[in-house]
């Protein structure tokens, strides 16, 4: 296994609508960036693929316009994946290892605040049985966390208490679209969103995106004087039909977690929980204790950008580890309806 590390990371400061920007210009000052803290240029980049989603953008293949992003010139090898970046990342890592390259740049994006974003992702479910119904994500999450209420694996006091401690971390992240909080008796007394969710309980439709760069071995070492090695990184999938599946449970987290090796103490832990009830399956998932500092950022109830908030958690954990406030974090990133997808990896810094 070759040592691969994150050099180098660079986030957009997250809207609900950046309604003066195309998705070009959204994420081009964010990877330009990301190449710039390490005096990169794109003849450096052995590999770059990138995160998105063609059903947000509206348009087909639209990765290949967001290409105006990187530069036409010199020719690069690329890829893309219709996922989350932390995907993307996960790709670039293979690539790597396979020794393809010694560096990638990986970047993901959304502007989901053009559509109905919840009716968007509909799209996703299987188109015989359940897309015809249309549910959106919200519902889908509300039937998931009245699994949950019913089978006493969490309560509103916790679902309450999950978003207030994230919103008011988020006070601490300039790129956060979501700060502060009222307290917890006040969010309790909202009113229901979609039932048992309140608006708190939700992510915000975020338009937003992240870029990283990674290098190998002694790259790594002359592009950055403390880089974020991955120690580990694995992805794994739960059943595609929810009824398949105990929705108070995401054995996939646990089954990634093992195969990360994301066991011991960390410092640090970022996941990408969109709806609060989703943080202690995560949570439970890792096995993580109240010794590690949890979603310093914020997490995705801060800010959501869709196709990048998976990412976000990773440059987040290597953003502090990089910065000597942190010595040995994880990261989680999701995908799918109800998490039916989860990736972890496993950071740490040199000793």
């Amino acid at each position: 296994m070759r040592d691969v590390a994150i050099v180098s990371v660079a986030q957009t400061a997250h809207r609900r609508a950046a309604e003066e920007l195309n998705e070009v210009e959204l994420i081009q000052p964010v990877i330009r960036s990301a190449m710039d803290q390490v005096g990169a240029t794109i003849a450096d980049i052995g590999f770059t693929c990138s995160g998105s989603s063609d059903y947000l953008a509206g348009q087909a293949f639209s990765f290949v316009m967001t290409l105006d992003a990187v530069g036409a010139w010199p020719p690069i090898v690329e890829s893309h994946v219709e996922m989350d970046g932390a995907w993307a990342l996960y790709e670039a890592w293979l690539k790597i290892q396979a020794g393809h390259a010694d560096t990638a740049l990986i970047y993901s994006y959304s502007k989901a605040s053009p559509g109905d974003l919840p009716r968007v992702m509909s799209r996703m479910l299987d188109p015989y049985y359940l897309g015809p119904l249309w549910p959106d994500s919200v519902a889908y999450a509300g039937l998931q966390a009245r699994a949950m209420l019913d089978a006493g694996t969490i309560t509103e006091a916790e679902m309450a208490q999950i978003a207030f401690r994230n919103r008011e971390a988020a006070r601490n992240n300039p790129n956060a679209q979501v700060v502060g909080s009222a307290s917890v008796d006040e969010l309790l007394a909202a009113p229901m969103f979609s039932d048992p969710l309140r608006v708190h309980d939700c992510p915000p439709i975020s338009d937003g995106g992240v870029a990283v760069v990674l290098a190998a071995d002694d790259r790594a070492r002359a592009w950055s004087d403390r880089p974020a090695w991955i120690r580990g990184i694995d992805h794994r999938i739960d059943s595609h039909n929810a009824g398949a599946r105990d929705l108070t449970t995401a054995p996939s987290v646990a089954i990634a977690a093992e195969r990360a090796g994301a066991t011991g103490a960390f410092d640090v832990a970022e996941v990408h929980a969109p709806f609060s009830h989703q943080e202690r399956l995560v949570v439970d998932g890792l096995g993580l204790g109240d010794d590690v500092e949890l979603n310093p950022s914020g997490g995705a109830l801060a800010a959501n950008p869709m196709m990048a908030a998976g990412l976000l958690r990773i440059a987040e954990v290597a953003d502090r580890i990089m910065q000597g406030s942190a010595g040995r974090g994880v990261a989680h990133a999701t995908a799918g309806h109800l998490m039916q997808q989860n990736l972890v990896a496993v950071l740490e810094g040199d000793s």
